[in-house]
Order: C-alpha cells, then sequence, then structure tokens
C-alpha cells in the first residue's frame, strides 16, 4: 500500500473523528440525553412502551357493606298499635284501600280503632318502604289519639303484626292542613313531607286532628265528616323488626 500523504491522512483524521462523535452522542442534536439516561428517567422503557405511573383504580362501594334497612314487604295487613309513653297498649289498627280521613276511614275510626289507608292514594303496609299510615281520634269514640301530641323526637312506637314486632322512631312532627292540597300531598307522600322522593326507609305518620288548639286560634272550620282544618303528623322511621315478646 503506498504512504499515505500527510494532507490526506489528516483530512482522515477529521472525518474519523466527526463520525465517533456522532455515535457517542457528543454532538449537538440531543444525542447526550440517550446515553446519559436510563429507563425510569428518560419516561420509556427498553421496549418503547410510556412507563407513566398506572392510573389508581376508581374507589367502589361493596353494596354488602351497607347496613341493611330494615323493612317487610309492605302488603297490608291488620296491625295492633303500642305506644309506651302514652301508655297506649293494643289499639287494633284496620288497613282500608282509600286516602287518610276519606269517608271509609272516617268510618273505621268511628269505631274506635285506628285506620291505615292503602292504595294509589294511601300508604304502605305495616313496615314496608315508604310511608305506613296510620290515623285515629283524638277526641270522639275512644279517644284512641287522645295524647298524641304528647309525643317527642326519640319516643318508641311498636306494631305488631302477626309475631313479629316493628319499632318505629319518632324523628319530627309536621301541622297538616285539609284545606291545602299541597299540605295533604306532603302527608301522603311516600316520604312524609316530601313529594315526588323517591323512599329509601320504611317510615310510619301516625295523625290525629288539632281540633282543641283551632278552636282555640279562632279557626272553627271543619270539612263534611266533622274533621278540623289541621291535623298533628308524627313522623317516625323504623328501626327494628323483631319476634314479639
Amino acid at each position: 500500500m503506498p504512504p499515505v500523504s500527510a494532507p490526506v491522512a489528516a483530512l482522515l483524521l477529521v472525518v474519523l473523528q466527526a463520525l465517533t462523535g456522532c455515535g457517542a452522542g457528543g454532538g449537538a442534536g440531543g444525542g447526550e440525553a440517550v446515553v446519559g439516561s436510563s429507563p425510569a428517567s428518560s419516561g420509556a422503557s427498553s421496549s418503547g412502551r410510556s412507563s407513566s405511573p398506572e392510573p389508581l383504580p376508581t374507589a367502589t362501594v361493596d353494596p354488602s357493606a351497607t347496613p341493611e334497612v330494615p323493612h317487610t314487604d309492605g302488603r297490608p295487613r291488620r296491625a295492633v298499635l303500642s305506644i309506651p309513653r302514652l301508655g297506649m297498649t293494643d289499639l287494633p289498627v284496620e288497613p282500608y284501600r282509600g286516602w287518610t280521613d276519606d269517608a271509609p276511614g272516617t268510618e273505621i275510626q268511628d269505631g274506635g280503632v285506628a285506620a291505615s289507608p292503602f292504595g294509589p292514594r294511601g300508604g304502605t303496609g305495616p313496615g314496608g318502604i315508604g310511608n305506613y299510615q296510620v290515623t285515629a281520634h283524638r277526641l270522639s269514640s275512644t279517644q284512641a289519639f287522645l295524647e298524641l301530641p304528647r309525643l317527642r323526637a326519640g319516643d318508641l312506637v311498636h306494631v305488631d303484626v302477626g309475631s313479629r314486632r316493628l319499632t318505629y322512631e319518632v324523628t319530627r312532627t309536621r301541622i297538616t292542613s285539609f284545606r291545602e292540597p299541597a299540605s295533604l300531598r306532603a302527608q301522603r307522600a311516600a316520604v312524609p313531607g316530601r313529594p315526588g322522593v323517591e323512599a329509601t326507609r320504611a317510615m310510619i305518620t301516625l295523625s290525629t286532628c288539632r281540633t282543641p288548639e283551632d278552636r282555640a286560634e279562632g279557626n272553627t272550620w271543619s270539612d263534611r265528616f266533622g274533621n278540623p282544618e289541621h291535623r298533628i303528623d308524627k313522623i317516625g322511621v323504623l328501626r327494628s323488626i323483631e319476634r314479639r315478646p
């Protein structure tokens, strides 16, 4: 091989250095980032796929972890009502198709027992999800609900059906006006006081007349059945279902 002249040797050396520099990442163009990186720091794995963190799984609620709301199938049934605070025991509750304080319901109450309407305009049966409505006279017949206004939040109401005892806890009081359709809708709603809201618990409404208070206030209005304008409603929530003692 003939000897290489000095100028040619110098030129070859420059070309060789240039080629080596590109492969080692020393030139401009960002090669340095590749040489000095690892899959963890470059954001890419050796297979070319992104190694960004996996998204956290979305939290879900396990339905079995939610305490079961006590309730029955809600079928209309004859029942027996007891209210310890009032000393009331074994008041029969008669179910009928209708709505609170209509003619059939008033006739049942006139017989000295409580009435419980069911159907499209009534409530559910004892223990059912929704509004178990029970009405009774305060001043006439047997005065079954004479002391009902004394009930306070926290008082217990027992409803015996067959071999089971349903225990409701009174939570609040509301006043219903027979002269206001919106007030009546609220009384008869599946969630007492909240028409249109879907019921998720078993509730109870104990209702009787407000005659003495209305008359004391000068309100002498009454309907064709002799009911005054206002009724006192005690609202409660079902807390337990147990075998009768």
